[in-house]
C-alpha cells in the first residue's frame, strides 16, 4: 500500500497558490487539522470539487471579505441611473480612478439625457478622450441617450433584456447599473479583477466573462451577487494586485489560516 504524502503548511504560499482544494482549506480552518493536511484530498486542479463545498467556500470568503471591506460599494460615482451607465461604459479597459475624473466634468455638462443626445459628437469625443477608445464609447454615450429617450420614456430600463439593447452595453455594464442603480441582483458583474481573483481562489476554471458569471452564479448567494462583486473588486484593487499581489496582507490567507 502506497504511504500518503503528506503537505506542511510551512511551505506554503499564501491561500491561491498553497496548492489545497477549498475543500481542505475549509477544514483546516475549522481547526480539523493542524500542522499538516493530507494530500489523500481531492484536487481541484484533476477532478473539481463538490458542488456543495464551494459554496460552503464562497460563504466563508464572503464572510471574511465582508468584515474586511464592511463599506465596499461601486467605485464610480454617479448620481442617477444613466450618470451610471455612462460611467459603465466609459470604464471599458478604463481604471474607475479615471473614470471618476471624466465623468466630473461629463456630468457637470450634461446635466439630462436630452442634453446627450444633442450632444456634440466631436466635444463629447474630446471630454472621454483620456478612457480610451473614446470615438466608440462618446458614440454609445450619445446613441444610447437617444434610445433611452425615444423607446423608454426618458428613463434607464430595469431589466437585463431591455439594457442589452442599448448600444456599448453588454451583461457586465447591464449587472453593474442593476445592482447599484436599482439594487437588483439579476447576474454578477465580471471585470478583470473578478476574472483573476476568482481563478486564483478556484471558484472557476474558465477566462471567458460569461462562463464565469455562470459559475459564479450557481455558488454565491443571489441576495449577495453586487455584494460579492464590490468584494472580490475591493481586494484586488487594495492587495491582490494583478502586477504585484501582495498574499502576505491577503485577508484571505491570514483568516483562513494557511500560512505565506
Amino acid at each position: 500500500m502506497q504511504k500518503s504524502k503528506r503537505t506542511s503548511l510551512k511551505n506554503s504560499t499564501g491561500l491561491c497558490h498553497s496548492g489545497l482544494d477549498p475543500e481542505s482549506i475549509l477544514r483546516l480552518s475549522s481547526g480539523k487539522f493542524k500542522d499538516n493536511l493530507d494530500t489523500g484530498f481531492r484536487r481541484y486542479d484533476k477532478i473539481g470539487f463538490s458542488k456543495i463545498f464551494k459554496k460552503k467556500y464562497v460563504a466563508r470568503i464572503i464572510e471574511i471579505l465582508s468584515g474586511e471591506y464592511p463599506k465596499a460599494k461601486c467605485a464610480l460615482d454617479f448620481a442617477s441611473p444613466h450618470e451610471l451607465l455612462f460611467a459603465v461604459i466609459l470604464s471599458a479597459q478604463c481604471t474607475d480612478e479615471r473614470v471618476n475624473k471624466i465623468t466630473a466634468v461629463l456630468f457637470k455638462k450634461y446635466k439630462t439625457l436630452k442634453s446627450y443626445a444633442n450632444a456634440d459628437l466631436a466635444e463629447l469625443e474630446n471630454i472621454v478622450r483620456s478612457a480610451g477608445f473614446y470615438r466608440n464609447k462618446a458614440k454609445n454615450i450619445k446613441a444610447s441617450a437617444k434610445k433611452l429617450i425615444e423607446n423608454y420614456g426618458g428613463t434607464v430600463p430595469q431589466t437585463m433584456e431591455e439594457l442589452l439593447t442599448l448600444p456599448g452595453v453588454a451583461r457586465k455594464t447591464a449587472n453593474v447599473v442593476l445592482g447599484n442603480a436599482f439594487g437588483k441582483n439579476c447576474g454578477i458583474a465580471v471585470d478583470t479583477h473578478v476574472i483573476r481573483i476568482a481563478n486564483l481562489l478556484k471558484l472557476t476554471k474558465n477566462q471567458d466573462p460569461v462562463k464565469i458569471e455562470k459559475d459564479l452564479m450557481e455558488i454565491v448567494p443571489q441576495p449577495r451577487w453586487t455584494e460579492f462583486s464590490h468584494l472580490i473588486q475591493t481586494l484586488g484593487r487594495k492587495v491582490c494586485k494583478a502586477r504585484k499581489p501582495g498574499c502576505k496582507e491577503c485577508p484571505l490567507t491570514a483568516k483562513l489560516k494557511v500560512e505565506s
